[in-house]
């Protein structure tokens, strides 16, 4: 036993944090964790499981129309009700809420509903009193910004959006990356007439080129209103809503706006700026491969380190730190070359290992294999809409580097690829390979024919 309070002092309790403390506590640490907003964080309350939830609803939307090819004829039209998904949400968030507090309480963590501060390397200020750790974890994750423009006051960010009073019948997004994009197709999903504004020429920076390009051209075809190359000027509030004026000289009159321009590090009033701890360029914490920042004792990790901003990341960091500073191996460092990615606008986005661009930028050789074709269900559905799937081969080995898919649970899809990609699977392995016919998800075992090199 050690001369402070605590083995481990765990801030936030969100994804990593509450996996942290969980595994540390398992292994023996005395562990405290303290939380002054929602259990879970922001996947659990304002990412990624509402955002699932509310994709999900804005799906039955093609759903309906689908089902007419099939012999299915709706008594009426369906009618959307949003207080009734909003609140169903809010319950079931709480729900959520509940177990992750049980999970704690299970695993004998201590929990400060209350705010922490960071006194010095081994002291923490929370719920009025100090308490001491040998080891402190900043787990505090993002917070959405908003650019400043004129009006922005009248804008909402990526937190309040789930929970709007009224449903709007006219909406905007301003931005291009994940979020942007699924909250753009969920609202046009939902009946909303849609809009989505971004500065760039294409949207989600970063994806294959080939995939960004596929998912603007479905998006269109569900009548969604792709701005590019524009920016919010101004917004200004008018009787019949929200006048939005672009940089490009074109206006709008929308009912809501969301600005969903990214989230920077949660670290404002933690006192760490205080104790001299290094900050990379973007705001993040500079840790090394033990988590540890430049103060030795304060660890980091999930969204307020330099690394890819999602969930199961936050997951395996932590499980990695608590290996290294309770554990007794040395564990492998986190693969973040190969982590799977989906994004869930309409059609969904799955997505894993190198993009065509960066392959050609690593690679001597490659070898591209794609094809999009209109799924199954389409030809009876009546619907256009198509499906791409893309393997991209490193000639010099033969190893699968790189697999991205455009089209209904690529998401689901793309977790068992990333397995294959994960072990170092050749083309010749996946050709091998026996489909599950009739299946979309096959075209990935029977792409013969090279597309390009």
């Amino acid at each position: 036993m050690s001369d402070y309070d605590y083995d481990l002092f765990v801030i936030g309790a969100g994804s990593g944090g509450v996996r942290a403390a969980r595994t540390a506590a398992a292994k023996g640490a005395r562990v405290a964790v303290a939380e002054d907003r929602y259990l879970g964080g922001t996947c659990v309350n304002v990412g990624c499981v509402p955002k699932k939830l509310y994709s999900y609803a804005a799906h039955f939307h093609d759903a309906f129309e689908d089902s007419a090819g099939f012999g299915w004829t709706l008594p009426q039209a369906p009618i959307f009700d949003w207080a009734t998904l909003r609140d169903n949400k809010i319950a079931e968030i709480k729900r959520l809420n509940g177990i992750y507090g049980r999970l704690l309480e299970g695993a004998n963590v201590a929990l400060f509903n209350a705010r922490a501060r960071v006194i010095d390397a081994h002291r923490v200020e929370v719920a009025g009193k100090t308490v001491s750790a040998d080891k402190i974890l900043i787990a505090t994750g993002g917070w959405p910004w908003k650019p400043d423009f004129p009006g922005n006051e009248h804008t909402v960010n990526s937190n309040e959006v789930f929970d709007l009073e009224r449903f709007p019948k006219r909406f905007l997004v301003l931005g291009g990356g994940y979020i942007a994009v699924e909250f753009a197709s969920i609202f046009n999903g939902l009946g909303c007439e849609s809009h989505l504004i971004y500065r760039g020429e294409l949207f989600l920076r970063g994806f294959d080129r080939e995939v960004r390009e596929f998912t603007r051209d479905e998006m269109i075809k569900k009548g969604l209103n792709l701005h590019f190359e524009a920016n919010i000027e101004s917004i200004e509030k008018v009787e019949g809503g929200l006048l939005v004026t672009l940089t490009n000289g074109e206006s709008l009159e929308v009912d809501a706006v969301l600005t969903a321009t990214g989230r920077k590090p949660n670290l404002a009033g933690l006192g760490l700026e205080e104790l001299g701890v290094a900050f990379n360029l973007d705001g993040t914490l500079k840790v090394n491969e033990r988590f540890e920042t430049s103060v030795p004792s304060i660890l980091a990790l999930g969204d307020i380190i330099d690394g890819p901003e999602l969930t199961p990341v936050a997951l395996a960091e932590a499980m990695v730190m608590v290996e290294h500073h309770f554990g007794e191996t040395t564990p492998d460092p986190v693969a973040y070359d190969k982590v799977a990615t989906a994004v869930f606008c309409h059609p969904n986005i799955g997505t894993v290992g190198y993009s065509e661009e960066d392959a050609r930028l690593h690679f001597d050789n490659i070898r591209v294999y794609r094809t999009d074709f209109r799924p199954m269900k389409h030809t009876l559905s009546g619907s256009d809409e198509r499906c791409l799937m893309k393997l991209i081969v490193d000639d010099a080995s033969d190893r699968v580097i790189g697999a991205h898919m455009v089209g209904d649970d690529a998401g689901e899809l793309m977790q068992g690829i990333a397995i294959a990609i994960r072990a170092g699977l050749t083309k010749a392995d996946f050709d091998a390979t026996i489909g599950i016919h009739p299946t979309g998800a096959e075209e990935f075992v029977t792409m013969r024919n090279v597309t390009r090199h």
